[in-house]
Formats: structure tokens, C-alpha cells, sequence
């Protein structure tokens, strides 16, 4: 027999327990790009409490679509040690560029995030940030549904000691500080210096470079760390993406 009411009870009661318990953590981030998956599984393996959250049904950003929808992607020799310790099998095109199916790659960074005990809240944007005395320190959270039928629904609230944007080419979280806090970027001009054209090869060392805080409690990982602190895209190659993740997690663990 299946009771459809405790069907409904289950859903509600265990979704209703995990956000409340991640309302306050180590670490939030906003984004579940490959960056964002890698920058939680390094954090939350080291015991951090890390909650992900991403505006879309799925998370991997556009990791899933490989280039042009072809689902292959590229990682250079660098980023391969990170796929290994993953369980993410690849192969070697040619000398220094190993081939990654992008459904597997995709599906096991969540995966092995989960696993590591970082939490992910899909369907839900973050709207807006919480400032005390200069510094980010949450997070303003809203239903995705609710953004897209522009809806005027009041959102909730919830506390990092850390925040990261992952949200990639629109660096979101980044914009929202900039116009609406008051506070100045660790930029150059104190904005966001925004992306340039595709250069790959300046573009994948630049993401890891860029990678860090670049607000009081705020850090940028990807392609977002491009897009704040100046560099070009890079296209369907994801090994910077996956070594930023992993430089965010380890600067933020020196700070935690």
C-alpha cells in the first residue's frame, strides 16, 4: 500500500530539516558549477559546513553540454589529478589534453560533493546578500519560480561565515555587492573588470589566478573570478574551472 499523505510528509519534513539546519554555516555558495562543486567537496571534506545553492533544476552550469552540445570536454594535464580523485575517467587526445565524458564528469563533481557532506538547494536564487559592519556574511534566498514569475513574495535569510560566488560569466553575487553595498571591489578600479573574448590559454590560467576574496566574506571561483578581477573566457576546456574549486576551498580553509 502506498499512503500518498506520508509520501508528501517525508518530502516535506526531511527538505524542511536540511534548510533549516544549513541556515547557518561555514560556507555558502552560490552556484553549482564545476568550480562550486569542487571549491564544497574539498571544503566539506575537511569536516566544513558547506551549502550550495543554484537557481536551476540542475546544477553543473555548462559543464553538461561540453562544447556545442557535443558532451566531451577537455582537461588539461594539470586539472587530471583532480578528475582521478574524483573517480572521473578520462583519456589522453594528445600530449597534454585528456577527453572527459561531460554527462559523467558532471554528474559525479555532485555526486562526490553529497557524499562529502556539502548540502545543494536547487530552484533556489540568491536574491540579495547580508552585510554587517562592511563584510558579506549571508546570503538572501528566493525560489527561482518565484523570480521568473516575478512574483512579489518576500525571501528568507541565511548566515555564512563565507561566501562564494560560483555563478559564473554573470557573477551575480558580485554585481549585487557592487551596486547595492556600497562597499569597494578588490579590483583594480574597485568594479567588477568584467570578461573578455575567448583566449584559452590566457583565460585558463587567469580563472585560477583571479580566484579568491575579492570583498570582505566574499570570494569568486570560475568563470565569475574572470569576470570580476578581468580575463577572457575559455570555452569547452574545464581544467582551471576545476583547479579554482579547489584554490577557493584552500584559501577559505586558512581562514576558517
Amino acid at each position: 500500500m502506498i499512503d500518498e499523505i506520508k509520501v508528501s510528509r517525508a518530502i516535506i519534513d526531511a527538505y524542511t530539516k536540511k534548510l533549516t539546519d544549513h541556515l547557518c554555516v561555514d560556507v555558502a555558495i552560490a552556484g553549482a558549477g564545476p568550480s562550486g562543486m569542487v571549491c564544497a567537496y574539498y571544503l566539506a571534506k575537511k569536516g566544513k559546513k558547506v551549502a550550495i545553492f543554484e537557481r536551476k533544476l540542475s546544477v553543473g552550469g555548462g559543464m553538461w553540454g561540453g562544447g556545442i552540445m557535443f558532451n566531451e570536454i577537455v582537461v588539461q594535464t594539470q586539472a587530471k589529478k583532480i578528475l582521478d580523485e574524483f573517480g572521473i575517467r578520462s583519456r589522453l587526445w594528445e600530449n597534454g589534453y585528456y577527453l572527459a565524458d561531460s554527462i559523467e564528469a558532471t554528474a559525479t563533481l555532485c555526486a562526490q560533493a553529497l557524499k562529502a557532506g556539502a548540502a545543494v538547494f536547487n530552484c533556489m536564487s540568491a536574491e540579495d546578500v547580508m552585510i554587517r559592519k562592511n563584510r558579506v556574511c549571508g546570503l538572501v534566498l528566493n525560489w527561482t519560480a518565484v523570480e521568473m514569475a516575478r512574483l512579489h513574495v518576500d525571501p528568507i535569510t541565511m548566515r555564512a561565515s563565507y561566501v562564494v560566488d560560483g555563478t559564473g560569466h554573470d557573477a551575480q553575487i558580485v554585481h549585487i555587492v557592487e551596486n547595492k553595498s556600497g562597499i569597494r571591489l578588490k579590483t583594480k578600479t574597485g568594479r567588477a573588470a568584467g570578461e573578455g573574448s575567448m583566449w584559452a590559454e590566457i583565460a585558463e590560467a587567469t580563472t585560477v589566478k583571479n580566484t579568491g576574496e575579492v570583498a570582505p566574506g566574499l570570494y569568486v571561483c570560475g568563470m565569475c573570478a574572470n569576470a570580476a578581477f578581468g580575463g577572457p573566457r575559455m570555452g569547452p576546456i574545464f581544467g582551471g574551472m576545476l583547479l579554482s574549486g579547489k584554490k577557493a576551498a584552500e584559501e577559505l580553509l586558512k581562514k576558517l
